[in-house]
C-alpha cells in the first residue's frame, strides 16, 4: 500500500500546471503510507504526487510511473495480485516493459483495454492515471473498498488523495463537518458512500471508476455484490462446492503471498485467521510468522486459543499484550489517522498490533477480514433468523431466549434476561419484509448517542430524511428481490465492512505504521462463488460458515471448528486518572471544546463525563457515546480547526 495526492485542471488551454509546492505539501501528510520513496509528475493540466511503501520490484517500481509508449502516467496504491499472468499476456501481444512491477502492468492494461482495464485486475487498489492522448484523468477503486480514494470538485479543478488530511492544503475554503455524514456514523458506524465526514469531499465508491476531462466528471459502477434474484438458481451441490471453495481459497492465499519482502499473518484464535494461516503455510515455503493481540482484560482475551493454534500450525508466533492504559495512550495519534468518529476502541488496538508488526521487521500481513461477510459468519445473520422465528409469535416469552444462546460472552442480567432481549432485539420485530430487517436493532442501539446532540445539530440532521431511509433509498433496487440472508450480507458488506472494518479499523490502522494488509477472503472470485451458494449452506440452521468449517475439518483442531464465534472486541475507553488521559479529556470533553464543535450539548456531555470519571460502571451505550463524542471532537480538531489554520497562500494556489 502507498499514498498519493494530486490536482487536475480540465482546461486544456492552461499553460501553467499545478503548483509543485502544493503537491509537495499534500504529500507531506502521507509519509506514513509510503516512507520508502516519493516522487511527482506534472504537466500543464495534472500534478501527481506519490509516497511509496516498497513491496514489489523494490528497485524498479518507483512512482509516478509512465509506460514505455509514454501514453499513460499513473499513481497507484495497493497490489495487483494477478500481475504476473497479465504481464505474460501483454508481452505476447507486443507490449513492452521496463520494470518488473505491477504498477507498469496497470499502465499497460489501461493502454490495451481503456477504462475496462479495471475489470481484469485481481487485487486491492486505488488508481489515478493520466491519459496523455485523451487528456483525461481516470480514477479507479477496488471492488470491495480496501484502498481509499477521496476527491473534491472545485471551481476549475479536481483535487484527490488517499486520505482526507492530504486534501486540506489544496481546499479553496475551510472544511466543515457534514451533518448527514455524522448522523449516519451514529447509526451505521460509517457514512453512506460516497458521502464523507467533510462537506463537499466524497469518496470514490468501491467497485467504481471515474473519468474527468473537459466535459466534466462521470462515475460508473463496474462491480457489485450480486446474488440470484427471487431465491432462484442457488448452487446446492455440497461436495462440488467444497472442492471449489478449497481451490479458490488456496489460490487466493497463494496470490497474496507474492511479495519481494517477508509476509506475515494475523492470528486471532478464531476460525477465519486459523484457516488463513493454515492455507498460507501450504504455500509459504518456510515457517510462517504470525502476530496476535492479547488483552490484560480476560473478557476480551483469546490468547489461550491462539497458543493452541501456534502449536497445531507450527508457526513462529509473536504476541503483543494490550492494556487499557495502552489504548488511552494511543488515542489521539489513532484519531489523527482514522479520520472518522468511531464508537469503540477496537481500531486503536489494531493500530498497536500493526506497530508491533512493523517493529518485528514486517511490511505485509495477511488477515482473515471478509470471511464473515463472504461466507456467512456474523451473529447478525443468526439474529435475523432468530428474530424472524420470534416474529411469528411476538408475544412469546420463550422464543426471544434463543437470542441469549447466540451471545455466551455477553454479561446479560441473571433475572429478566427475556425482558432485556426483547428491549434490545425487539425493535422492528414484525417488519420482516423490510430489507433492513436484520440490522434494525443494532442501528437503534447505536443511535442512542444522538440523545447527546445539541438542539442546533439535532435540527440540522432532522432537516434531512432519517439515515436508515437514506440507506434504503440508495440500495433499495439491489436489496428488493434478494433472499433475507443475502439482504443482510449485502448491507453488511456495503456499509460496516467497507466503511468501517476495512477503513477505520483496517487501512488506517495498518498504514499509520506503514504496514500493508492483504485479504484473501475478499478475492472477488471467492465472493462471486459464495454469492451463488444457497444461504442454507452458508449458515446451516445456526451453524455459521458451514462450508468453511467443512472445508477446513481435516486441517484445524476440532476445538477451533466447534468454538462459538467470539467477534473481535477491545476494552472500552477508560478516562479515569489512572490511564493518564486527564489533559485529553479536558481537551475533548471540556465545555469549551464541546461548544466549539457544536455537535453535542455541553450539559449532557458534562453528566456523561462525570459518570465516566467517577469510576461507576458504564453501560454499553454510555461507552459508545463517550467514545463517539471524544472521537468527533478529535476529528473536529484534526480537520475543521486545523483546516482553518492552513496557510492561505498554499491553499489559494
Amino acid at each position: 500500500m502507498c499514498g498519493f495526492a494530486g490536482v487536475f485542471y480540465a482546461d486544456r488551454s492552461r499553460r501553467l500546471g499545478p503548483d509543485s509546492k502544493l503537491i509537495e505539501v499534500m504529500m507531506d501528510s502521507l509519509v506514513h503510507r509510503g516512507p520508502d520513496a516519493g516522487g511527482s509528475y506534472r504537466n500543464h493540466q495534472v500534478g501527481l504526487g506519490h509516497r511509496r511503501l516498497s513491496i514489489l520490484d523494490i528497485a524498479g517500481g518507483s512512482q509516478p510511473m509512465t509506460n514505455a509508449e509514454h501514453t499513460v502516467s499513473l499513481v497507484f496504491n495497493g497490489e495487483i495480485f494477478n500481475y504476473l499472468e497479465l504481464r505474460a499476456d501483454l508481452l505476447k501481444r507486443g507490449y513492452e516493459f521496463r520494470t518488473q512491477s505491477d504498477t507498469e502492468v496497470v499502465a499497460q492494461m489501461y493502454a490495451r483495454h481503456g477504462t475496462s482495464f479495471v475489470e481484469h485486475l485481481n487485487g486491492q487498489f486505488s488508481i489515478v492515471l493520466w491519459d496523455h492522448r485523451e487528456k483525461r484523468l481516470v480514477m479507479a477503486r477496488d471492488r470491495v473498498g480496501i484502498c481509499p480514494l477521496y476527491y473534491r470538485e472545485e471551481s476549475d479543478r479536481l483535487i484527490f488523495a488517499s486520505e482526507l488530511k492530504a486534501l486540506l492544503p489544496a481546499m479553496e475554503s475551510s472544511p466543515s463537518i457534514c451533518p448527514e455524514a455524522l448522523d449516519e456514523v451514529f447509526t451505521f458506524w460509517t457514512a453512506i458512500a460516497p458521502r464523507t465526514l467533510l462537506e463537499g469531499v466524497v469518496e470514490l465508491e468501491p467497485g467504481h471508476i471515474a473519468v474527468a476531462d473537459e466535459k466534466g466528471l462521470s462515475v460508473r459502477k463496474y462491480w457489485d455484490w450480486t446474488f440470484p434474484e427471487h431465491n432462484e438458481d442457488f448452487e446446492r451441490d455440497e461436495p462440488m462446492l467444497l472442492q471449489e471453495l478449497e481451490a479458490l481459497l488456496s489460490d487466493a492465499t497463494a496470490l497474496r503471498l507474492r511479495s519481494d519482502v517477508p509476509v506475515g499473518a494475523y492470528l486471532s484464535g478464531g476460525l477465519d485467521s486459523s484457516a488463513l494461516v493454515q492455507l498460507a503455510g501450504r504455500h509459504a515455503g518456510e515457517r510462517l510468522s504470525t502476530f496476535s493481540l492479547s488483552f490484560s482484560d480476560q473478557t476480551f482475551d483469546e490468547s489461550v486459543y491462539q497458543q493452541r493454534l501456534v502449536r497445531a500450525l507450527k508457526v513462529t508466533h509473536h504476541e503483543i499484550r494490550v492494556t487499557q492504559r495502552d489504548i488511552a495512550s494511543a488515542f489521539m495519534a489513532s484519531m489523527r489517522h482514522i479520520e472518522m468518529p468511531v464508537l469503540r476502541t477496537a481500531p486503536i488496538a489494531m493500530g498497536l498490533l500493526s506497530k508491533f508488526v512493523r517493529e518485528q521487521g514486517f511490511k505485509v500481513v495477511l488477515t482473515g477480514e471478509g470471511a464473515d461477510e463472504t461466507l456467512g459468519g456474523y451473529d447478525i445473520f443468526k439474529e435475523g433468523k432468530a428474530r424472524r422465528f420470534w416474529a411469528k409469535f411476538p408475544e412469546s416469552s420463550f422464543r426471544p431466549l434463543i437470542l441469549k444462546r447466540l451471545y455466551p460472552y455477553l454479561d446479560l442480567p441473571k433475572s429478566g434476561a427475556a425482558d432485556y432481549l426483547k428491549r434490545f432485539f425487539g425493535g422492528g420485530l414484525t417488519a420482516v419484509d423490510d430489507p433492513r430487517y436484520s440490522h434494525l436493532p443494532r442501528w437503534a442501539t447505536t443511535s442512542r448517542i444522538k440523545q447527546f446532540y445539541s438542539d442546533e445539530f439535532a435540527a440540522a440532521t432532522q432537516a434531512a430524511a432519517p439515515a436508515s431511509n437514506r440507506l434504503l433509498d440508495k440500495y433499495h433496487n439491489a436489496l428488493n428481490r434478494l433472499h433475507p440472508f443475502n439482504q443482510a450480507q449485502y448491507v453488511e458488506a456495503k456499509m460496516l465492512m467497507s466503511g468501517y472494518l476495512l477503513s477505520s479499523q483496517g487501512d488506517r490502522m495498518l498504514m499509520m505504521n506503514s504496514v500493508e494488509g492483504r485479504f484473501p477472503f475478499l478475492d472477488h472470485r471467492l465472493i462471486e462463488f459464495s454469492n451463488r451458494v444457497h444461504p442454507n449452506l452458508k449458515m446451516k440452521v445456526m451453524n455459521e460458515k458451514y462450508l468453511l468449517k467443512k472445508c477446513m475439518a481435516e486441517h484445524l483442531p476440532g476445538e477451533i471448528l466447534s468454538r462459538p464465534k467470539q467477534p473481535y472486541r477491545a476494552p472500552d475507553i477508560d478516562v479515569s486518572a489512572e490511564t493518564g488521559l486527564g489533559e485529553v479529556v479536558e481537551e475533548l470533553l471540556g465545555p469549551e471544546a464541546v461548544s466549539r464543535c457544536g455537535v453535542f450539548d455541553p450539559r449532557k456531555v458534562g453528566f456523561l463525563r462525570a459518570k465516566a470519571q467517577s469510576g461507576r460502571k458504564l453501560t454499553v451505550n454510555d461507552s459508545q457515546s463517550l467514545m463517539g463524542i471524544m472521537s468527533t471532537h478529535a476529528a473536529h480538531q484534526n480537520f475543521v480547526e486545523i483546516g482553518r489554520e492552513q496557510d492561505v497562500n498554499v491553499r489559494s494556489r
